[in-house]
C-alpha cells in the first residue's frame, strides 16, 4: 500500500492516525458500521502519555456519550407500556415536585429533550456528591426550575443523568446501570461498555489528558474555558469512574458505540437482536425542540429524545451532515452518530480533552473522511 492508496478504509485510517501523530491526543479508537457490517475498527497511540499502545478493546471514559445509553433505557420502558413520554415526572417520582408547582409540569419528554427546566445545580460543582445516588437524587428534588418546563431547551449536562436514572429506577425497580446492562449492552454484545466502572472490574480505563486551547482561534464562549486539565484529573479518579452518573461516567469502546448507533440506524435491530421497535427509534430520534441559543451552551441546538440532531454549524457529525443524522458528543474527546440517509454509524473515542472548537474540528474532519470513503 502507498500513501495514495485508494482503499476507503486505508484512507480513513490515515486521517485517524494523523490526529494522534500531530498530538491532538495520546490515543484513540475509531469504529464505523456501513449497514450491518463493521468496516473499520482501529486504534492508535497510547492509553496514557507514557502508557502502552492502545487497542480497540481498551475502555475509555465516554462523558456525555453516556446520555443516549441511559435514555434508551427509558425508551425501552415506554415501549413496554411502563410509562409514557407525556407522563409528568411526578407521577412516577412524587418527591420530584409538589403538586401544582411549575416544576410538577415537567414530563418525561421534557427530561429527554433538555426542556425540564433544571439544567444545572449545586451537583455540577460538587463531584464528591456524585458517588452517592441517594444524595444526588435528593439534590435534584431540591432544585427549583430556572425556566418553565417545555418553554425552551437548555442542555442538562449532569442533571439529565440523575433525572433519567431515577425514572428508570422508580419505574423498573432496577438501577439504571443494571437495566442498561441487561436490556442494552448484553443483548447487543457491547461487552466492554457500562454506566460507571463495575465494582468487580479493574480500573484499566485509558488515562485522560487535558490539552490547553490553541492560540489560533478566538475563545468560542462554550466548553471548559481552559480547564481541560481539571476535567482530565477529575475523571481519572477511580471513585468518579466507578460512580453511576448516567450523564457522564459511561466507560466503553468505539466499537461498542458504533454498534449501538448501527442498530438504531437499522430501525432498532442488528444481527437478529432487537433493541427497540422501529416506531420507538423514530420517536427517540425525532426533533422535539430547536433553539437558536441553548441557555446552557449558548449555541443553536436541535434536541430529540436523548439524542442531538444535526443541522447547525456547532455539530460534530460532519461539516455538512444530513439533518437526519442523530448522535451525541462527549466532553472534548468523544462522539458517536448514526446517519439513516447513508446507513453509516461512527464512533470516535480519544483520551485527549480539547477545547470545544478544536474538538469539533477534529470530530468533523473524521466524520467527513468517513462519509467520503463509504458513501
Amino acid at each position: 500500500m502507498t500513501t495514495f492508496d485508494a482503499d476507503p478504509a486505508v484512507r480513513v485510517r490515515r486521517v485517524f492516525e494523523r490526529h494522534a501523530a500531530v498530538g491532538l491526543h495520546h490515543g484513540a479508537q475509531l469504529a464505523v458500521y456501513d449497514g450491518d457490517e463493521l468496516v473499520l475498527d482501529c486504534a492508535t497511540g497510547t492509553v496514557a502519555p507514557d502508557g502502552p499502545e492502545t487497542t480497540p478493546d481498551r475502555r475509555h471514559v465516554l462523558f456525555s456519550c453516556t446520555k443516549p445509553y441511559a435514555g434508551v433505557c427509558l425508551h425501552h420502558l415506554v415501549e413496554r407500556d411502563h410509562l409514557d413520554y407525556d407522563d409528568p415526572v411526578r407521577d412516577h417520582w412524587p418527591a420530584f415536585a409538589e403538586a401544582g408547582t411549575e416544576k410538577a409540569e415537567a414530563t418525561v419528554r421534557h427530561v429527554l429533550s433538555h426542556q425540564a427546566g433544571l439544567p444545572y445545580g449545586p451537583l455540577d460543582r460538587d463531584p464528591e456528591r456524585w458517588t452517592d445516588w441517594g444524595e444526588a437524587v435528593a439534590a435534584v428534588e431540591a432544585l427549583d426550575p430556572t425556566f418553565r418546563p417545555g418553554s425552551t431547551a437548555a442542555y442538562h449536562s449532569l442533571t439529565y443523568g440523575f433525572l433519567v436514572g431515577e425514572l428508570v429506577r422508580r419505574v423498573s425497580g432496577r438501577t439504571v446501570d443494571d437495566y442498561a446492562r441487561e436490556h442494552v449492552f448484553e443483548p447487543l454484545g457491547m461487552r466492554d461498555t457500562s454506566i460507571g466502572l463495575p465494582d468487580d472490574d479493574p480500573d484499566d480505563v485509558a488515562t485522560l489528558s487535558g490539552f490547553a486551547p490553541g492560540e489560533r482561534c478566538r475563545n468560542p464562549g462554550v466548553g471548559l474555558d481552559g480547564r481541560e486539565g481539571e476535567a482530565a484529573d477529575l475523571f481519572n479518579r477511580e471513585s468518579i469512574r466507578r460512580a453511576v452518573v448516567p450523564a457522564a461516567t459511561g466507560v466503553g469502546t468505539a466499537r461498542d458505540m458504533a454498534r449501538f448507533y448501527a442498530c438504531l440506524v437499522a430501525g432498532g435491530e442488528l444481527d437478529g437482536t432487537r433493541l427497540l421497535d422501529s416506531d420507538t427509534v423514530e420517536a427517540a430520534t425525532s426533533v422535539q425542540v430547536e433553539v437558536e441559543t441553548d441557555a446552557t451552551l449558548h449555541v443553536p441546538r436541535r434536541y430529540a429524545l436523548g439524542f442531538e440532531r444535526a443541522g447547525t454549524a456547532w455539530d460534530k457529525y460532519g461539516t455538512l451532515a444530513p439533518w437526519t443524522t442523530f448522535g451525541h458528543g462527549g466532553l472534548g474527546s468523544v462522539v458517536g452518530w448514526g446517519d439513516p440517509e447513508s446507513g453509516l454509524a461512527m464512533a470516535y473515542v480519544t483520551n485527549g480533552i480539547r477545547d470545544e472548537t478544536e474538538h469539533a474540528q477534529r470530530a468533523n474532519e473524521m466524520a467527513d473522511a468517513v462519509r467520503r470513503a463509504f458513501r
